[in-house]
Order: C-alpha cells, then sequence, then structure tokens
C-alpha cells in the first residue's frame, strides 16, 4: 500500500458534483484519507474559460502507478472529459502529484508531476492537507513550496 496524492479540477458543468464523482469513483478502489476543501481557481495557461474548482486528494492505494494513472483517466472519461488542447476547459481533470517519496520518469507519467511548484491551484490545496509532507526531488515541504510559489493566478477558498 502507498498513499497517492492527486489534484482534482473541474471548470465545466456542476463543477462540485463532477469533484464528488471523482472522490467517489477513487474511494471504489482505493482508500480516501483525506480531501481539501474547495477552492475556486483561476484559470492558468489557456485564459478564455471559466474559473476551476480545485481539491487535492489524498489516497491509500495498492495500485501501481501507471494503473493508478488508467484509474485517474477513466474516472476523468466517465465523468465527460473530452481531451481537445492543452489547458482547455473541461468537466473533470485528476493528475497524480505524489506517491510517497517515489521518482519516477515514464513517457505516460512523471512522479512527482513536474510543475507541483509552479502551481498555486495545485499547492494551496495540498497545503491544506500535507503541509509537511517533502517533494523528494526539490527537498522542501510543500508549505515551502506555496510560500515560494510566483504564480500569481487566484486562488480563493470556497466556504
Amino acid at each position: 500500500m502507498q498513499t497517492a496524492y492527486i489534484s482534482a479540477g473541474s471548470n465545466l458543468g456542476n463543477r462540485k458534483e463532477n469533484l464528488e464523482l471523482a472522490l467517489q469513483s477513487l474511494s471504489e478502489q482505493n482508500s480516501i484519507l483525506l480531501v481539501s476543501s474547495f477552492f475556486e481557481t483561476e484559470p492558468v495557461g489557456y485564459l478564455d474559460q471559466p474559473w476551476f474548482l480545485n481539491i487535492a486528494i489524498a489516497v491509500e492505494t495498492r495500485f501501481a502507478p501507471l494503473e493508478l494513472l488508467r484509474q485517474c483517466q477513466h474516472i476523468e472519461k466517465s465523468g465527460g472529459r473530452v481531451r481537445t488542447f492543452p489547458n482547455a476547459p473541461r468537466t473533470l481533470d485528476l493528475d497524480i502529484l505524489l506517491i510517497d517519496t517515489l521518482i519516477m520518469k515514464d513517457p505516460e507519467l512523471i512522479i512527482p508531476h513536474p510543475r507541483i511548484q509552479d502551481r498555486k491551484f495545485v499547492l494551496q490545496p495540498l497545503a491544506q492537507i500535507a503541509p509537511d509532507l517533502i517533494h523528494p526531488v526539490l527537498h522542501k515541504s510543500i508549505r515551502s513550496l506555496l510560500l515560494d510559489c510566483t504564480d500569481p493566478s487566484a486562488v480563493r477558498l470556497v466556504e
């Protein structure tokens, strides 16, 4: 068993329901350990689209990284995701951020996710559930990465 940290986001349809569907689907084959609050976040990359709702999820899983990736892709597709172009609007986006202290470079999956430190919409929710988690490549805590992050995009806690 290992702990995986996943970023989930949605900016099309009922964003909250989409994220709750992702949680429900992930829980069918994994144990959900922690879920952050919902954060409303400004789009990054392609800006002409609705704002996102994002959460971070910690799951205990028995699946190998590529199997977990396939699960996440299946959940995205079941949630109505259609891949059109990079950073396009989407009903559901699931990114594997970290799996324990694993460092992995595969053509399909890089762990830790290569842009964690650059994205406030990832760091803010992740820091809520795992502030002291150490990034295995950068050797800094998630809290420190958030404090050092220069991403100017808005991230707002949803009450």
